[in-house]
């Protein structure tokens, strides 16, 4: 009984920690040249994502064509 309590503790002060410093732990992550590959290839894999990114990096800017 006890250590299911210092389990459930643990979980949920983790929990906050990690959603305290969410961008601190991000940082940290994708300063990692490798692992900054696998979510860049990850996130690539869902549809909406890689339209929306896609349709932004080829997006045609007429204003900038009639100079």
């Amino acid at each position: 009984m006890i250590q299911r309590l210092i389990s459930i503790l643990s979980l949920v002060l983790s929990m906050y920690f990690a959603y305290k410093y969410r961008y601190r732990v991000i940082n940290a992550f994708l300063g990692r040249r490798m692992l900054r590959k696998v979510a860049v290839m990850a996130a690539m894999q869902i549809p909406f994502v890689r339209d929306k990114i896609l349709g932004s990096v080829f997006q045609s800017n007429r204003t900038q064509e009639s100079y």
